[in-house]
């Protein structure tokens, strides 16, 4: 299971990094690093990935806590139909309804860290690259949104800490590539390569779908293990 969340986590990664070229781009390209050697802005660069994905390492300690908690209550199988089907809900109002909804409390959260990585932005202390990649992972994202929802239905711990890291990873070639030579990727490209974001998230949320039906297909639909029955003391 842990190669699994591993492997998957990092195909993720890598898919959710077109997405990132569109709506986290800006934020990577407006890293104060102009005045600093080639060396120090590479540095950077790594630094602010490694707090993105330090942010996502604990998203899954704290959904991998409350994955495990509904494993052990048998309610892992019904998590996973449920989360697919908030995703396909979230494809419809977005990309076809064309309605940004959002709950209230991301609107300020989004808001609240934005105003706090501006300030950031005015700082020359290098060491807070690494906060500005924590805090830019903190902001609202449909594919983090969508790793969490995976990350929640591993039956360990570790499992989900494990493959939100590996989700990180995933997105660090191309975000490192956009932090090093990010102005040369024109708009439309990026625009382009966002238009296929939809299509892996609907396939995400079918696999999750599929999950929970215990269908018996291995890897796509395996037969998941109810709660563990308390042992029977033997005289």
């Amino acid at each position: 299971m842990i190669t699994e969340a591993i492997t998957g986590g990092l195909l993720l990664g890598a898919f959710s990094s077109l997405h990132c070229i569109g709506m986290c781009g800006p934020l990577a390209l407006a890293l104060p690093v102009q005045h600093l050697s080639v060396w120090q802005q590479r540095f950077a660069a790594l630094m602010y990935n490694a707090g993105r994905i330090l942010t996502y390492s604990l998203f899954g300690l704290l959904f991998g806590f409350a994955g495990h908690s509904l494993n052990i209550a048998g309610l892992q199988q019904w998590l996973s139909i449920i989360s697919g089907a908030v995703i396909l809900f979230f494809i419809i109002q977005y990309y076809v309804l064309h309605k940004d909804w959002q709950p209230k409390w991301t609107t300020r959260l989004h808001t609240t860290v934005q105003q706090i990585m501006i300030r950031l932005l005015h700082t020359d202390r290098k060491e807070l690259f690494l906060l500005f990649g924590m805090l830019n992972a903190l902001l609202p994202c449909g594919m983090v949104y969508i790793a969490l929802a995976a990350a929640l239905n591993f039956s360990e711990v570790q499992t989900s800490v494990l493959f939100m890291a590996a989700f990180g990873a995933g997105t660090l070639p191309l975000m490192l590539l956009l932090s090093m030579a990010g102005h040369r990727i024109s708009f439309p490209v990026r625009l382009k390569i966002r238009r296929a974001v939809p299509y892996m998230m609907m396939l995400i949320a079918v696999m999750l779908i599929l999950r929970g039906l215990n269908l018996g297909i291995p890897f796509i639909s395996p037969i998941m293990a109810g709660p563990s029955a308390a042992a029977v003391p033997c005289h």
